[in-house]
């Protein structure tokens, strides 16, 4: 059913930094279809407004400030608190492994911000009438026949049949790790805990090479193999 002025979309929309904001909600105000029910600077002031102003579609940053909460959490909450509303994920953070787990996460669709605000109007309507949407820019790159996506990679081989229990990786190791499978950047983990993006890259590197793994790709096909994200949490 196409939706018009006298029935339109419900539509609320989280960002952290104030130009974006002011700019989609002003592009979707234009649109004759959409209804913007609220514009949200924190994910605490979306998860209350959201019980006074309900919307059809949340459309979400991924990235948000340090003190926020993880963008795969954030998800998560708002599919706990708001299971009829549809997530849409805006994001300049839009590597394929970043994609897989927004949509994974329970996301109906993702747009990257480099993409023409029409993408994004176009992604609401999609996931309205029950289709999901991902942005070319998003989608996970061919591997040539016979290639590995680390064939480059020095430790080439069976790399996701390591045993993480044997490799001993180090508290501060399995948190950079569990914040990179929650789709954080380098820069990302370093304002979280405080620490120069030096040594996060230095720690993600030396765990990533315990694993046995090269890629990003890797870690979160890994992942996927039925890993716990528990055991990356610090001991107790």
């Amino acid at each position: 059913m196409s939706r018009s002025a006298k029935n339109p979309i419900r539509v609320a929309l989280l960002d952290d930094h104030p130009i974006v904001r002011h700019g989609l909600g002003k592009r979707f105000s234009d649109e004759a279809d959409l209804h913007v029910v609220g514009i949200y600077a924190t994910s605490r002031e979306m998860i209350n407004g959201l019980r006074v102003a309900p919307a059809e579609v949340l459309v979400v940053d991924y990235s948000l400030g340090p003190t926020e909460i993880d963008g795969v959490n954030l998800l998560k909450v708002l599919k706990i608190k708001y299971p009829s509303s549809r997530i849409l994920v805006a994001s300049s953070h839009d590597s394929p492994a970043t994609v897989e787990l927004v949509m994974q996460a329970g996301a109906r669709a993702f747009v990257a911000k480099a993409e023409p605000l029409s993408a994004l109007v176009e992604a609401i309507r999609i996931v309205v009438a029950g289709g999901t949407y991902t942005s070319e820019a998003g989608a996970a790159p061919a591997a040539l026949p016979g290639m590995s996506v680390s064939a480059g990679c020095a430790s080439a081989g069976p790399a996701l049949e390591a045993d993480p229990e044997g490799q001993q990786l180090s508290p501060r190791e399995r948190e950079v790790i569990r914040c990179c499978l929650e789709g954080m950047s380098i820069t990302e983990i370093a304002q979280k805990f405080s620490r120069s993006s030096k040594t996060i890259s230095c720690q993600k590197q030396a765990a990533m090479k315990k694993l046995g793994l090269c890629t990003d790709s890797e870690l979160f096909e890994w992942r996927d193999q039925g890993k716990d994200l528990d055991w990356f949490s610090d001991p107790q």
